[in-house]
């Protein structure tokens, strides 16, 4: 059977989601050394196939931002099913000194399971959009800020302010009563609204910066939606590679990504994700959802640049739901690293509905938001000697903080649980600026 034009899927049922990486028949990456504008890449295509009278092929364009800006990637279209042509087509272009690598396109598609009934995959909502158990402990604690004791630094004036958020997800509501300061919604997909039909990246939107009802860690960090996910929760290689490169454009302080999957053979999004971290993008990444197993951490929260985050319930009880340790992506001839870094609250946490109000949803996706919002707060904190903080020292921040939990060994995890009030105590004892407004 033709390699070029046989669909190649790999499935993975998580707790939460239906999860599938699928290669797109005869579309490509062409990765580039460097960064350049469109015409001088297209020249660079050019050089190789039109000397050899080769014309069946295109380059897709991309309608999003990225054409204003110079980029390090090309989608280009092989138009034809023949093996032999689709091949010298590719080892043409790979001939370019200009040219890094030639990577077939994946898509990813990511499916919430709604389950009304109340278990740990469940997202519980009112009509209206409010959940309430008639608890007011119970309550309480699923206010995830209140359980972190948040409001010690709320106290200080420590607030997110002035700290560049993104959120890589499914998008926003305009005008969303609970955000003080959305400062830019990006559309990278195919679609023409930036809403968020599906309300996953409203959730983690209000985990991380709610103002009001169920509050999120930072309200006045700076907000920059990235909809990098359909409404039906379809997304592409070069639609992450496009909105990454934005990312590093706009200077972005932390990004958080609630997803994650079992392809850790995108080498173009792998190495994507080291640039961000090389440009202090600091990356915070859900784990995954395909625990008790270990060995199911999901790319690209088991890349060491990245901060990888695990679900805990809130009797502090790991996640049954919550990937583990070692990591796989490197596999089989890694290093067999620890991979998970840190555990914090991720399920029936309680977040932003999709217009107003709340609800409540379970799995890593959740837990990641929570870690990214306490790095907005430290940052935030930390604002006047942003110079200072990056990528590794956040996270060695946050693992020096963290809470060991009895009776779970590393590989479940990381380093323990997230503490922020432990955290800022080396962070203050350091460095006393930490706490400085």
């Amino acid at each position: 059977m033709n390699v070029f034009t046989i669909l190649v899927t790999i499935s993975v049922i998580w707790g939460l989601d239906a999860f599938k990486t699928s290669i797109i028949p005869n579309e490509f990456i062409v990765h580039f050394h460097s960064k350049y504008f469109a015409p001088v890449r297209e020249s660079f295509i050019k050089a190789k196939l039109f000397g050899s009278n080769i014309t069946n092929w295109k380059i897709i364009p991309r309608e999003n931002l990225a054409w204003q800006y110079p980029s390090d990637f090309d989608v280009l279209k092989v138009l034809t099913d023949d093996e032999k042509s689709a091949k010298l087509i590719i080892e043409r272009i790979q001939s370019h000194p200009s040219v890094k690598a030639v990577v077939p396109q994946r898509s990813v598609r990511r499916i919430l399971n709604y389950n009304p009934y109340g278990n740990f995959t469940s997202i519980n909502r009112h009509p209206q959009g409010v959940t309430r158990i008639r608890n007011a402990n119970n309550d309480r604690h699923r206010q995830v800020c209140s359980a972190l004791h948040a409001n010690v630094l709320w106290k200080l004036g420590i607030t997110g302010k002035g700290v560049k958020v993104a959120i890589f997800d499914t998008g926003l509501t305009k005008n969303h009563p609970h955000f003080r300061n959305v400062k830019e919604r990006t559309n990278w997909t195919n679609e023409k609204s930036l809403d968020d039909k599906v309300s996953h990246g409203t959730f983690v939107a209000g985990v991380i910066a709610s103002s009001r009802e169920c509050l999120g860690f930072a309200p006045d960090a700076d907000l920059y939606i990235f909809k990098v996910f359909t409404n039906s929760q379809v997304s592409y290689t070069s639609w992450f590679l496009d909105a990454f490169n934005y990312a590093i454009y706009r200077k972005i302080n932390i990004l958080n990504l609630s997803i994650g999957g079992p392809d850790f053979m995108d080498s173009p999004f792998v190495e994507k994700v080291l640039e961000l971290s090389a440009n202090n993008v600091i990356m915070i990444s859900a784990a995954g959802n395909d625990g008790p197993l270990y060995g199911t951490l999901n790319n690209p929260g088991d890349q060491s640049d990245v901060i990888g985050v695990g679900g805990i319930q809130f009797d502090d009880k790991i996640a049954k739901f919550s990937s583990r340790g070692m990591t796989t992506w490197e596999l089989p001839s890694g290093y067999g690293r620890l991979g998970l870094d840190i555990v914090t609250y991720g399920s029936q946490v309680e977040g932003s509905d999709v217009r107003k109000g709340c609800r409540r949803l379970s799995g890593t996706s959740v837990s990641s938001p929570v870690v990214a919002g306490v790095a907005a707060l430290l940052i935030s904190g930390a604002f006047k000697r942003i110079d200072l903080i990056n990528p590794a020292s956040l996270k060695q921040v946050l693992i020096e903080g963290a809470e060991k939990l009895p009776q779970y060994n590393m590989f479940e995890q990381g380093a323990g649980k997230l503490n922020l009030l432990k955290t800022l105590n080396p962070c203050t004892m350091e460095a006393p600026w930490l706490l400085q407004t």
